[in-house]
């Protein structure tokens, strides 16, 4: 994170702060005052104090607020020392918390959405670049469940890889064969007669991609306990509440990290005698 944190700063700030040599007075203190002002889920907390760390460790921050917490607005953290430090950190600072908390707030709702199905909410691989581990926390954070961190920790044979396999019940008996102990597969299905492969070959979680929810209900029914199922493609607030009733254990969105709108935070400044 640290690394990250040092990317974005030197990203923003470059040679210098032009703005504040320009205009504010050398060695001038503040005290700082971070607002949320919309209703949401926080998360980043830390991440934002750990900005203003580094950009100086001798400013004094106390949170009002940590990760998880819902609220409806108000006062999220304070922090006062040197006023060039604080505006060297505040945008930075409010990128992560807001695109952070923005992300866990989506989460939230789209939980909230299924809730009493016992469908678990999956995050994708369709993050930010660099930002992974951040957003998928972030997702965690708002009460969804993380799906695999990348390409390194599960098979999960997709489309393009059934086509150049032969087809998708070749592909999940390559798959099961070749697999680490431990690792899970994990294999996609676009209709029921891929799911029928599948479950043939013995796969142990299908993902369900782009079906309808009558056509869930009928995979549910075929697996019969077999394989756990997960439902993915174009899911929205509106129709994911159908689409949990269908009986499938998960619901992954890749709408949770790539569309998240960010939460609206703003940081004001009062001058220190």
């Amino acid at each position: 994170m640290l690394e990250l944190i040092d990317q974005a700063l030197a990203e923003d700030l470059g040679e210098g702060d032009l703005t504040t040599v320009a205009v504010v007075e050398p060695g001038a203190t503040a005290r700082a005052r971070i607002e949320q002002k919309a209703p949401g889920v926080l998360s980043g907390v830390k991440v934002a104090e750990t900005v203003f760390e580094r950009v100086d460790p001798e400013l004094r921050w106390h949170a009002h607020a940590e990760d998880g917490d819902w609220n409806d607005g108000g006062l999220v953290a304070e922090l006062a020392g040197s006023a060039a430090s604080i505006l060297a950190g505040e945008r930075v600072a409010l990128n992560f918390l807001g695109r952070l908390s923005g992300i866990a707030t989506l989460t939230a709702h789209y939980v909230a959405a299924v809730e009493g199905t016992g469908v678990r909410i999956l995050d994708t691989r369709k993050t930010t670049p660099g930002l992974r581990a951040l957003e998928k926390e972030a997702v965690r954070v708002g009460g969804g469940v993380s799906h695999r961190n990348g390409l390194y920790d599960a098979i999960l044979v997709k489309e393009n890889h059934s086509a150049m396999a032969g087809g998708v019940a070749v592909a999940a008996r390559l798959a099961l064969e070749a697999a680490p102990e431990g690792v899970i597969v994990q294999v996609e299905c676009a209709s029921l007669d891929d799911v029928l492969g599948a479950l043939d070959a013995g796969v142990p979680r299908l993902l369900l991609d782009n079906m309808t929810p009558d056509e869930l209900r009928e995979a549910v029914g075929l697996a019969g306990g077999r394989a756990e199922l997960e439902a993915s493609g174009g899911i929205t607030l509106e129709t994911i509440r159908a689409v949990a009733e269908t009986g499938v254990d998960y619901i992954s969105v890749g709408a949770l990290t790539h569309s998240a709108p960010a939460l609206d935070l703003s940081l004001l400044l009062e001058p220190l005698e």
